[in-house]
């Protein structure tokens, strides 16, 4: 059963500009540990950060944001605002070229459109497979982020586009290197489902039916966080490396020595 989270030591920021952020800090570990607050943060894209969102940004001392999105993402949403200072650092989680005809179908499709390639359980079909893929094929991005973060990239920020998938895989791979339970690391990604963090669904101006109740139904599951997704994630690691420790150790190319550092850098009390 999930637990109840600890709850940060203040009130957490209402960004106009930038949906889903969240500071991870107050996750417990196996061991009896937690994350610290100010060292790890995730949110969705910095494109639209207004004047006060960045100041609030740079009140922060980050010193690497970690950046998801592809090409695609990017030329759509814009990149990031510029944060002077702090290191910018884009590791595309998907391939820009990567279902494009099927987004281009979800913003501008009509109805029997989009159930064709949504209805039926195909739109939550697509969204397990992505994170088994991202869990397979991305562990030389993954790896990448945690021997950085290892070495002095923290307070660090992850986030894609809506701050979700991608990046919500991210961190729950951070987490994972540094002990915290599975239990916490569900619960921190389904606060992505809170009402003011979703990432606002775009429909082409002239999209037939517009986002009716019909069209929203069958897109839900591409803008949801499922528990069913993330265990999709977990399931991927224990079948394909047989455990976390040999995922870590094998498949992001983390030794005892980095997994101490990461601990040092994210754990209170390490």
């Amino acid at each position: 059963m999930t637990q109840q989270l600890p709850q940060a030591p203040s009130a957490e920021p209402e960004l106009a500009g930038v949906r889903n952020f969240r500071d991870v800090g107050g996750l417990p570990t196996v061991d009896g540990r937690t994350v610290r607050h100010g060292r790890l943060y995730r949110s969705g894209h910095l494109a639209h950060a207004t004047a006060a969102d960045a100041a609030f940004l740079a009140s922060l001392g980050l010193h690497t944001i970690f950046d998801f999105r592809n090409a695609a993402d990017q030329r759509l949403e814009g990149p990031d605002v510029d944060l002077p200072g702090v290191r910018n650092l884009n590791l595309p989680l998907s391939d820009p070229a990567d279902g494009a005809e099927f987004w281009r179908m979800v913003r501008d499709g009509d109805l029997e459109q989009l159930k064709a390639i949504l209805a039926d359980g195909k739109g939550a079909a697509r969204m397990t497979e992505s994170y088994r893929s991202i869990i397979r094929e991305r562990t030389a991005e993954h790896g990448r982020v945690l021997h950085a973060i290892a070495e002095d990239s923290v307070p660090a920020l992850m986030h894609c586009a809506a701050g979700k998938d991608r990046a919500g895989l991210s961190v729950a791979v951070t987490l994972l290197a540094v002990g915290v339970e599975r239990d916490a690391i569900e619960a921190d990604y389904l606060k992505s489902n809170d009402p003011h963090r979703r990432y606002r669904v775009q429909r082409g101006p002239g999209a037939p039916e517009g986002m009716s109740a019909a069209v929203m139904e069958l897109l839900n599951p591409l803008f949801d966080a499922r528990a069913s997704y993330l265990e999709a994630a977990f399931e991927t690691i224990d079948d394909t490396w047989g455990g976390t420790e040999r995922y870590l150790s094998e498949g992001l190319g983390l030794s005892p020595a980095t997994r101490e550092r990461l601990r040092g850098r994210l754990l209170d009390g390490a």
